[in-house]
């Protein structure tokens, strides 16, 4: 047999926008066919989206989806297609692989291992397929097969295994390779972590060598629903061999590569040596990037809202929101970004500029900061936020809320008959200066139809350092799920290879809430503990899900701080991780990150109350 091309295209879909998805599986097919594609791999779930959450549930979801297969079999002349959606079958709803060639339906692919680890509860809403198992499935007048199938595309022996499938010891490949596959296909979607793409990479290579044939890897692309960003990352490998792979987390609707293979040529020429290694502070932005733009856009919001004190975390949230508008313009060009914002008006406004004036000019229709004081802020903190603003052009306000904190706590002075002080009314007299912050940003927010930017980062929420409905007030918390250690880490950064010149007064700052008054001297690792500790702990605690004494006998090796102290910060990390669990509950929706997070509603869950660890922690005394 003579070589054939091969595809996969990475679709950035929205959970039942049937107009969006349709658009996106149809160009994709047209661009395949105008490169001479003729296989071609589209992701999981890809015509509903693959965060339908409980709509997978229902009756109506999957009858609607399946309805929509026609349309799509027509666009199909000349060239295999993998379509993603759930399908009821036998009183059970199974996620499944539609295979279509040359405008008719082959057969009906159902996954066999369902993701329920991390962020995923695939059995929740479906079912797993019976290896080996075939029934009829009718569709319309067609009565086609359905199951654990192969195909004959084009004259290549097909399988396919479907994201989670391909993760397994007992996987469908193993079973596959004894049917003399040549080609196996892979729909995923696959969210985005840190490091992610050599786990991927090494996956799909691995398999080619392993299982003797060629292999397709095909994922999800943005910010589909909301908390998941997926990377669009696609991977083609032919027996040990990486043939090809894209760029990924682009702000594409539809982003295809393709590689022509020879079946019969079991010593493919290796085209790459293998996907460059990922500097974790760029991919960082990049993925923030994409994820804030799919968000605004998606919620059909007219930009963001930043209470910027000059700190670390909420001049990340300012430098992200710029960083958004430049990669867009660059990776889709300036009038598709607009489009894509739903803000054609501003292109007009744009023309006549060079391109670092048109990202401040967008930066300034889309991003509006306010630094909200009181007599504990000071002049450096201003002058942070101020200038941090000034080059990004992103709108920038400031006002006193003194006299709101003082309103407040005159009231209640009345109330206890007595006044408040610093020695006994510590923790109150802080929460009420965070807290009368957020009814003004609020009301900014809404009067723009914009999305509140909240700035808390992991650390806090481990520890619950934030003031509920105070910082933690807002629309989306784009870093909640990276660390504050990476966050400062990051801001330097920024400063020096994104060329960010004002975060030089970020990073001369000792992060601190400048909630008390100055002669107190206020800093956030004196109230909590040195970050780097904190991550330590944090990593081995929830990630790892260790006790407090396997913690300290791990971490006492490698010498951060003395047996006591670490024992101390160790008893401090759980206890105010156990009394905050319901903060963690209420925050705003998060960006997945990492290979963890805190967010109870995708990764870690954690009774509201509890004993606080009372027996583990005792334990610590008698070593």
């Amino acid at each position: 047999m003579a070589k054939i091309k091969v595809a996969g295209a990475a679709l950035n879909q929205i959970p039942i926008d049937w107009e969006n998805n349709l658009k996106n599986i149809e160009d994709a097919i047209a661009v395949a066919k105008a490169k001479g594609v003729k296989i071609l791999c589209l992701p999981e779930l890809c015509l509903t989206g693959y965060g339908c959450e409980d709509l997978f549930l229902s009756n109506w979801l999957p009858r609607k989806a399946v309805s929509f297969l026609q349309g799509i079999i027509a666009s199909t002349e000349d060239i295999a297609v993998t379509i993603g959606l759930p399908i009821s079958v036998r009183g059970k709803t199974y996620n499944c692989i539609a295979v279509i060639k040359d405008q008719k339906l082959c057969g009906v692919t159902a996954k066999q291992f369902l993701a329920n680890d991390g962020v995923h509860y695939e059995p929740r809403w479906f079912a797993a397929w019976t290896p080996d198992e075939v029934v009829e499935y009718q569709i319309g007048k067609e009565i086609v097969p359905f199951g654990d199938l192969t195909y004959n595309l084009y004259g290549i022996h097909t399988g396919i295994e479907i994201c989670e499938d391909a993760w397994r010891d007992d996987r469908p490949a193993c079973r596959l390779v004894e049917k003399n596959i040549q080609l196996i296909l892979n729909p995923s979607a696959s969210h985005f972590a840190f490091g992610k793409s050599l786990t991927r990479e090494n996956l799909v290579v691995e398999s080619s060598r392993n299982f003797h044939c060629y292999y397709v890897y095909a994922n999800l692309l943005g910010n589909e629903a909301g908390r998941m960003i997926y990377d669009g990352e696609i991977v083609i490998a032919g027996h040990g061999n990486l043939l090809q792979f894209n760029h990924k987390l682009s702000f594409k609707n539809v982003n295809l590569v393709h590689s022509d293979i020879n079946p019969l040529n079991k010593h493919p020429h290796k085209r790459f040596s293998g996907i460059p290694p990922e500097n974790k502070y760029e991919v960082f932005t990049q993925a923030e990037s994409l994820a804030l733009f799919d968000y605004m856009r998606k919620s059909r919001s007219k930009g963001f809202v930043l209470s910027l004190s000059g700190g670390a975390d909420s001049s990340t949230c300012a430098i992200l929101v710029s960083e958004m508008v430049r990669r867009s313009i660059d990776d889709i060009g300036l009038e598709t970004c607009l489009k894509k914002l739903n803000m054609d008006d501003l292109l007009d406004g744009c023309t006549n500029l060079d391109k670092k004036d048109q990202q401040t000019f967008i930066v300034n229709n889309i991003l509006h900061c306010a630094y909200q004081g009181t007599v504990n802020s000071s002049v450096q903190t201003l002058e942070s936020a101020r200038e941090l603003a000034e080059e990004i052009g992103a709108r920038f306000d400031h006002w006193q809320i003194d006299e709101e904190v003082n309103s407040y706590s005159n009231k209640i002075e009345k109330i206890l008959q007595r006044s408040l002080s610093w020695e006994q009314d510590d923790l109150a007299m802080q929460n009420i200066q965070s807290r009368s912050r957020s009814p003004i940003i609020w009301m900014l927010a809404n009067l723009k139809n914009a999305l509140l930017l909240v700035t808390s980062n992991r650390s806090e929420g481990d520890v619950g350092y934030a003031t509920m409905d105070g910082d933690t007030s807002g629309s989306i918390a784009p870093i909640a799920a990276v660390d504050k250690y990476f966050v400062l880490n990051w801001l330097v950064w920024a400063e020096k290879t994104l060329g960010y010149k004002s975060l030089r007064h970020v990073n001369n700052l000792n992060p601190t809430a400048e909630l008390r008054p100055p002669d107190k001297s206020q800093t956030d690792e004196d109230d909590l503990m040195p970050y780097h500790v904190i991550i330590e702990i944090e990593k081995l605690a929830i990630r790892d899900r260790r006790s407090p004494k396997e913690i300290f006998n791990t971490l006492k090796k490698q010498k951060l701080e003395t047996h006591e102290l670490l024992k101390i910060h160790i008893k401090k990390f759980f206890t105010l991780w156990s009394r905050n669990q319901w903060k963690r509950e209420r925050t705003a929706p998060a960006f997945h990150l990492d290979d963890f997070n805190v967010d109870p509603r995708t990764w870690c869950r954690f009774p509201i109350l509890s004993s606080g660890y009372f027996d583990e922690l005792a334990e610590l005394e008698d070593i």
